[in-house]
């Protein structure tokens, strides 16, 4: 069944600080749903999945707070889309109940986060086993047509498919309960972190949005490289530096830098990775700057207002859709 009205829904969960891998990862292109997509983009603070992992009250709803700062700080326009806080619709919790009636083990059991945490000897709680009906419950609710996914999560959008498609047979209508959604494919950059390995919160490699000056400087310097002097040719292809360069430069910039690496000068005189890492916390810092100072403003007492009456009136929205989704899936089921 498809959707009317083609929807956006998609989801972040509040577990640390924002990082460039988080922006180029998701948030950029969400941002530029909002304008393909106007009052049809749903983005919701997942802070029931991060019960999961976050058992501090306090940490959570600053994780929480420092999300929705993010966003609007950097661009999103809640007239043009909906963002709340997961746990303001509860409506979603009931239908992962619903669903989870029609839904195998054997799904549950393939999910790669469940396999992945089985093959590190970590024990997955009842709540990790149950994050893929959630999270199929967090589209459904909303009558996502389209959420925007790397890789690594088309997974879960597949899995949501199942579940719609065991629940409109369980409960066969005509038209059927619930619309199937369908995977919308990021073109998201794979953003390499300190160490070279996937920039991730858990590996402690990453480079927070918001950081500027000397700790960003500091941070950027990090970048593992290997030992060749200033003043030798460097290795362009393979450098983690430049990777991330690729993120913030035009193809005439990178021509430039390409150069530089090839004959270990610039301008006459030696180049070596410590410049490239200068001009990359440059490049960082001047991409972020506007978004920098709206973060600032937002951080003021009305600025802490306002974000909260975002959440609010995005609730507002989103339980609205959620109702009348709810509502068909109980009738459906013959509840009252």
């Amino acid at each position: 069944m498809t959707s009317p009205t083609p929807r956006v829904v998609s989801g972040i969960q509040p577990s640390g600080t924002i990082h460039l891998g988080n922006y180029f990862g998701a948030i950029r292109q969400h941002i530029a749903l909002q304008d393909t997509h106007p009052g049809d983009a749903f983005y919701f603070i997942a802070d029931y999945h991060a019960l999961t992992t976050v058992r501090d009250p306090a940490v959570l709803r600053a994780h929480v707070f420092d999300s929705a700062l993010t966003y609007l700080a950097l661009g999103l326009d809640p007239a043009r889309a909906t963002l709340f806080r997961q746990s303001d619709v509860p409506e979603v919790t009931e239908l992962a109940w619903l669903l989870a009636t029609v839904t195998g083990m054997g799904l549950l059991e393939r999910a790669h986060s469940y396999k992945d945490k089985l093959a590190n000897n970590i024990t997955p709680s009842v709540g990790l086993f149950f994050y893929p009906v959630l999270m199929a419950a967090d589209i459904l609710a909303h009558d996502g047509t389209l959420v925007p996914v790397g890789k690594d999560q088309l997974q879960h959008v597949e899995m949501a498919q199942d579940m719609a498609t065991h629940f409109n047979e369980a409960y066969g209508r005509d038209p059927p309960v619930l619309y199937r959604p369908e995977p919308l494919p990021a073109k998201a950059a794979v953003v390499p972190g300190l160490d070279g390995r996937k920039m991730s919160k858990s590996y402690d490699n990453s480079l927070l949005l918001f950081e500027s000056g000397k700790p960003l400087r500091k941070r950027v310097g990090q970048i593992v490289t290997d030992s060749t002097p200033l003043g030798e040719p460097l290795p362009f292809a393979t450098c983690n530096v430049v990777a991330l360069l690729r993120l913030f430069c035009d193809d005439a910039e990178l021509a430039a830098i390409e150069t530089y690496y090839r004959d270990g000068r610039r301008d006459g005189a030696p180049f070596g990775y410590g410049h490239a890492k200068l001009l990359l916390a440059e490049k960082i810092e001047q991409h972020f700057a506007p978004a920098r100072a709206r973060r600032e403003q937002l951080l003021t007492p009305a600025g802490r207002a306002e974000i909260e009456a975002v959440l609010t009136r995005g609730a507002q929205r989103a339980r609205a859709v959620a109702s009348a989704t709810l509502a068909r899936c109980r009738r459906a089921c013959g509840l009252r």
